[in-house]
């Protein structure tokens, strides 16, 4: 078994992996490379493999770099199924059409200023055709259910606390009789953030591919950068000025709706003020977005999930304000009261938030707040790090803005948390492979594993291959087993109770389960029951909430 890294092996983009057996070759993620005209040039190169023989995507979240070249891998001949969980199947169809129109945009542009020059034509990357045809090859499936490929593979998806819908992945492959695990952590979340649960701990792994993006960072206080946001909030608009917010549509976007929505709700000394200050997700996507998170609130963390049921909808208040149109953005930057705009794309790349930056970059009274992850070669990166004078749509622009970066709203974890999760494994790992992170923060982390674990680690720097020695774990028919450990068995049986109180039958089942008097096949087959049960549940819950809101408006 040979595993290849094609992607996010210098950067924190274009995460993309190829796992080659005798028999199969599985791709983990698919992404864009995203920073800038050298970065983005990579994404129009040939893939180091030919996308007809991939037989499997498995997909671990809807970001743009790890999801964003799906479909070139179908335009270029994959034809294979594509693996995710059912929030990020629900999330593709948004941001794989949204990206397929930006890329036919862009051609235009282009193509214009080549037919002036008289050089030329260019195509676009792929289209929105491109995209939708590529829906075609998704399957979702849900968090923890144990999913076989074909005989020889078993995957796993667990949540990763990241985005909605990011996942943790699980890969058994057995060869002549051997069966080796890999774990390939996605992009690993923060721990107690809103909303999303915590990412999984892994207990086992032979070999481990893990991102590296905060490596060597450590993020301030969650709750610190929701204080500095709402102190910068009030300062601004007290002032006059506008605050913009450059954020990813999907996830980012959700967490500040619902800290807005705490905010608005929790503090009635600013009741005269907040009543007459809006918030406005400028970003079709992300408004999109925030509607596919209403409708999967299964994956929801309990703080949020009982927020839900009794009615009270965290992704919602009376101030907020979706714009999809041109001309609503337009709008937003005629009219000279203060307000709130977040807008995508978070790194500043494209989209509406230029139009923001080139309207407020230059007001000394504005603010630009910064919540994510900036990429090298990026205008939000040259923002962040003390640019005078930026260019917007061939225009010089002024930076006189306050300019904030609070990291405690990033999704990805820092260094503790990163090290955190690898101490979960009981075992060290025969290999534990660092990629999606700059060269610094991969070869930090690997001497701060070294230092604390005394585990060795690679440092993945550039596409590369290495041949995976055959490891003994356990037999496939024991990988149910592993699925199904105790813990897990205990929570379905709690779980079973708190959907539905005369589910008897399955109660009785998870109930033997404990007692090890039924299957590990058994257990997995009731856990999936489970999970559909209360996928289904906590949107009826969610469903009723905006029944309710919408009888509430009418009367």
């Amino acid at each position: 078994m040979k595993i290849e890294f094609c992607g996010a092996a210098t950067s924190v983009t274009g995460s993309c992996h190829l796992i080659t057996t005798e028999k199969h070759k599985v791709l983990l993620d698919c992404g864009q490379f995203q920073g800038g005209k050298a970065m983005d040039a990579l994404n129009y190169e040939e893939f180091p493999f030919n996308p007809a023989d991939i037989d499997y995507v498995v997909l671990s979240h809807a970001h743009v770099d790890h999801c964003g070249r799906l479909p070139l891998l179908v335009k270029r001949g994959f034809r294979g199924r594509i693996y995710c969980t059912d929030a990020t199947a629900d999330l593709l169809s948004v941001m794989l059409k949204d990206c397929g129109y930006i890329h036919e945009k862009e051609a235009e542009w282009k193509n214009r200023k080549a037919e002036r020059a008289g050089k030329a034509k260019t195509e676009p990357l792929y289209t929105v055709n491109d995209a939708v045809e590529t829906l075609n090859y998704v399957t979702p499936v849900l968090y923890d259910q144990l999913v076989e490929l074909n005989e020889e593979m078993r995957i796993v998806f667990n949540d990763a606390g990241h985005i909605l819908g990011s996942a943790i992945i699980e890969l058994w492959v057995e060869e002549e009789d051997n069966v080796s695990k890999i774990v390939f952590s996605g992009d690993l979340g923060m721990m107690d953030r809103p909303i999303l649960r915590n990412p999984t701990l892994i207990k086992k792994a032979d070999y481990v591919i893990m991102e590296t993006t905060y490596g060597n960072r450590l993020h301030e206080k969650n709750s610190t950068s929701i204080n500095q946001l709402i102190d910068i909030v009030l300062k601004t608009t007290r002032r006059g000025g506008t605050v913009v917010i450059p954020s990813f549509a999907v996830g980012r976007t959700q967490e500040l709706i619902y800290q807005f929505n705490r905010f608005y709700e929790d503090n009635s000394e600013y009741k005269a003020e907040l009543d007459k200050l809006f918030v406005y997700i400028d970003s079709p996507m992300a408004t999109t977005a925030t509607e596919v998170f209403k409708r999967n609130a299964q994956v929801f963390d309990e703080e949020t999930k009982a927020y839900i049921m009794k009615g009270d909808n965290p992704l919602d208040f009376k101030n907020l304000k979706f714009t999809r149109t041109s001309e609503e953005s337009r709008m937003l930057n005629l009219d000279p009261s203060p307000k709130i705009i977040i807008s995508a794309s978070g790194m500043c790349e494209a989209g509406r938030i230029r139009h923001h930056l080139k309207h407020n970059l230059w007001n000394p009274k504005s603010s630009i707040v910064f919540v994510g992850y900036q990429a090298e070669g990026t205008l939000g990166r040259l923002i962040v790090e003390g640019a005078k004078d930026v260019m917007l749509f061939g225009e010089e622009v002024h930076v006189n803005a306050e300019i904030y970066n609070l990291e405690g709203f990033s999704g990805h974890a820092d260094r503790d948390g990163l090290l955190q999760w690898l101490r979960g494994f009981q075992n060290k790992p025969h290999d534990i492979f660092l990629v999606h992170g700059e060269p610094d923060s991969k070869h930090d982390f690997a001497d701060t594993v070294k230092k604390e674990l005394g585990w060795d680690c690679t440092v993945i720097e550039g596409i590369s291959e290495f041949e995976l020695a055959k490891e003994t774990v356990m037999t496939m028919q024991e990988v149910a087993a592993d699925v199904a450990s105790k813990e897990q068995i205990l929570s379905v049986r709690d779980r079973i109770a708190d959907i539905h109180d005369d589910l008897e039958k399955i109660l009785y089942n998870a109930q033997l389960a404990v007692g090890d008097r039924i299957s590990p096949e058994r257990m997995v087959e009731i856990n999936n029951i489970v999970l559909e049960l209360e996928k289904s549940a906590l949107n009826l819950g969610s469903a009723v909430t905006e029944e309710d809101r919408s009888g509430e408006t009418a009367v």
